[in-house]
C-alpha cells in the first residue's frame, strides 16, 4: 500500500518539479522504478522514469529520490533532458534513434542506458558535491559496413579511448587514447546526450 501511495504522489507532484524550461508536461505513465543506495547512507534511494504519453513528442523524465531515515522520500533532482523524447518531431515523424533502454544502480553509480540502431551507449553518474555528476560515458556502435567502434570516457580521470575494429575478423583499424579534462563535470539535470562529440 505504501508503494502504491508513493507512486501516486510521485505522479501527482511531477508537474510542480522545478525545471529550467517553461513547457508543461503531463507525465502519466511510469516506465520503470529502480532502487539502490546513491548517497552512501545505506538507505535504498529510488529512481523513477516516467513519460508523458499524451504529448505529441512523448517526452520522458528521470526523477531521483533519497530515502530519509523516517522512511519518506525526498526528490533531489529531476531531468526531462537526459532522455530524448520518443518522437522528437511528433508522432507523425520518426522514432528517436537514441531509444531509452533502462536505468541501473550499482555500487552507488547511476547508469542511464540507451539503445542505438546498431549499438548502445551509457551515461554514468555519481552523487558528489551536492549533485549527480557525469563520471563516465561508453558507447559501442557499428557502422553497417563491418566496422565496430568502442568508446570509453572516464571523465573523472580525463582518459578517453576509442577503438575501431572489423567485426568479422577483429582486425584493429584504429586505437586512440587521449586525455581530455572537462571541468566542472556535467550535471545530470543539464545534460543532453550526444550534444557534443565527447558524451
Amino acid at each position: 500500500m505504501k508503494q502504491i501511495l508513493f507512486i501516486l504522489l510521485t505522479v501527482l507532484q511531477v508537474n510542480s518539479i522545478a525545471q529550467s524550461d517553461t513547457t508543461r508536461y503531463n507525465f502519466d505513465h511510469i516506465i520503470m522504478t529502480v532502487a539502490g543506495d546513491l548517497n552512501k547512507d545505506n538507505l535504498p534511494d529510488k529512481v523513477i522514469v516516467i513519460q508523458d504519453t499524451l504529448s505529441e513528442t512523448a517526452p520522458y523524465q528521470v526523477q531521483i529520490f533519497f530515502k530519509e531515515k523516517s522512511g519518506s522520500y525526498e526528490l533531489v533532482t529531476a531531468s526531462s533532458r537526459i532522455i530524448e523524447p520518443q518522437y522528437p518531431e511528433g508522432r507523425g515523424g520518426y522514432i528517436s534513434g537514441n531509444g531509452f533502454r533502462d536505468v541501473t544502480i550499482r555500487n552507488g553509480i547511476l547508469s542511464i542506458n540507451f539503445q542505438l540502431l546498431r549499438g548502445h551507449f551509457e551515461h554514468k553518474f555519481r552523487f558528489r558535491n551536492g549533485s549527480f555528476e557525469l563520471i563516465g560515458f561508453s558507447m559501442v556502435n557499428a557502422n553497417g559496413i563491418g566496422e565496430m567502434t568502442t568508446t570509453d570516457f572516464n571523465l573523472s580521470t580525463g582518459i578517453r579511448t576509442e577503438k575501431t575494429e572489423r567485426s568479422d575478423n577483429g582486425k584493429v583499424i584504429s586505437n586512440t587514447r587521449k586525455k581530455i579534462w572537462i571541468r566542472p563535470l556535467p550535471k545530470l539535470q543539464d545534460l543532453v546526450p550526444m550534444e557534443n562529440e565527447f558524451y
